[in-house]
């Protein structure tokens, strides 16, 4: 269902990247949702073959990818293991963000370009106990302190997504009684992580929480400050539209297990093929319904993101409702499918059990449906 979202020669060309990774993801599933872990060969392979990279701007050595190309990267990802496509998904988003809003020093940024093209993983650490949903805003407990040639940090970050795998990570902490994000590689002294991911789905992202204990930094380590004016100015979070992409993908993958299954199964019970049976196609056609309108949806506000920058500051609403629709469908394709199905879906052995799993995670994942009712309310009043 995703090919006719493939514009030209080069959404094609992305697609066949993608599509190379999704199959060894999916070999690995299993693997990835016992072991709680993505093997570090999987994200070994995406740095080789440049999907790491595709955000760096072209002449730095990336792509320039677009939100648009995100989505559909990740979506395909999303067939394939999803907690893996999350992951990354998570480094891919953070890149895509920086070179929309380039808010680093031009020297910062050139070094981290150079850093990813040559295979650093990168990840922002936002999320506290203190604070909880990061897109709410809210003080950060971690404690950057000024000393002599630059900064202290200290804290405890939680849901570090793809920790075992980073090298660097943007992390938020309060300076001064301002919320700043410091530029900090895992492998200084004073930076741990603590294996406290235990989870129903999305096993292999493995979001542990992050430990800074007096870790040093350079004052070029501070990469900007939110203050109230960069609070009012800053661009929407569009590069959160990776999530709902992964989601969708996981409803792929639930719509395709469930047509194998009515393919190849008929009981005894009845004297039609199972994909004849009324109630088995009216699900189907649930299905069909509930995915086209949400990937539309989806689609057409990552490519209004990327034709009209100028309507950027306008589109927090749309990219919201964006997320929330995709996730919202794809937990009810999963569910239709496991009717399909029926109990042989509740099995270890069946891979709809794993996708409901993981399907159900993104409720979890920002923004959360709260802030985006609350979000969609206030633009009615601003029309």
């Amino acid at each position: 269902m995703i090919g006719q979202f493939i514009r030209n020669e080069r959404d094609h060309e992305l697609i066949k990247l993608a599509e190379k990774h999704r199959i060894e993801l999916s070999e690995h599933a299993e693997l990835i949702d016992q072991e709680a872990s993505i093997p570090s060969h999987i994200i070994d392979n995406m740095r080789l073959s440049g999907l790491t990279a595709l955000p760096i701007p072209e002449q730095a050595g990336g792509r320039s990818m677009s939100l648009y190309e995100l989505v559909l990267i990740q979506e395909e990802l999303g067939k394939g293991e999803s907690s893996a496509a999350l992951s990354i998904g998570w480094h891919l988003g953070v890149l895509k963000d920086l070179n929309d809003r380039r808010p680093w020093a031009d020297e910062t940024y050139t070094k981290l370009c150079n850093d990813v093209v040559n295979g650093s993983i990168i990840n922002r650490a936002q999320t506290e106990e203190e604070t909880g949903d990061p897109t709410r805003g809210g003080l950060p407990a971690t404690i950057a302190t000024p000393v002599e040639g630059g900064y202290t940090i200290t804290g405890r970050k939680t849901f570090t997504t793809l920790s075992p795998h980073l090298d660097q990570v943007i992390v938020k902490a309060t300076c001064e009684g301002v919320p700043a994000d410091f530029l900090v590689a895992m492998n200084l002294e004073g930076v741990e992580l603590e294996k406290t991911w235990d989870t129903l789905g999305m096993r292999g992202t493995r979001s542990d929480d992050l430990i800074l204990n007096k870790v040093f930094v350079p004052k070029s380590a501070l990469l900007e400050t939110y203050d109230k004016e960069r609070k009012t100015k800053s661009l929407p979070p569009a590069w959160l539209l990776h999530i709902p992409a992964v989601y969708l993908g996981i409803a792929e993958a639930a719509r395709v297990e469930a047509l194998n299954f009515v393919s190849n199964y008929q009981p005894n019970s009845i004297d039609i093929p199972l994909k004849d049976v009324p109630h088995i196609q009216d699900k189907f056609g649930k299905i069909a319904l509930s995915l086209v309108a949400a990937r539309h949806f989806l689609y057409s506000v990552a490519d209004q993101w990327d034709r009209y920058p100028d309507e950027r500051m306008m589109m927090q609403a749309q990219l919201f409702a964006a997320k929330q629709q995709a996730v919202s469908s794809a937990m009810e394709a999963v569910d239709l499918s496991m009717r399909i199905v029926g109990g042989r879906s509740l099995m270890k052995k069946n891979k709809l059990e794993r996708l409901y799993r993981d399907v159900r995670a993104g409720l979890h994942n920002p923004p959360s449906d709260e802030l985006t009712l609350q979000v969609l309310g206030m633009s009615q009043f601003k029309e």
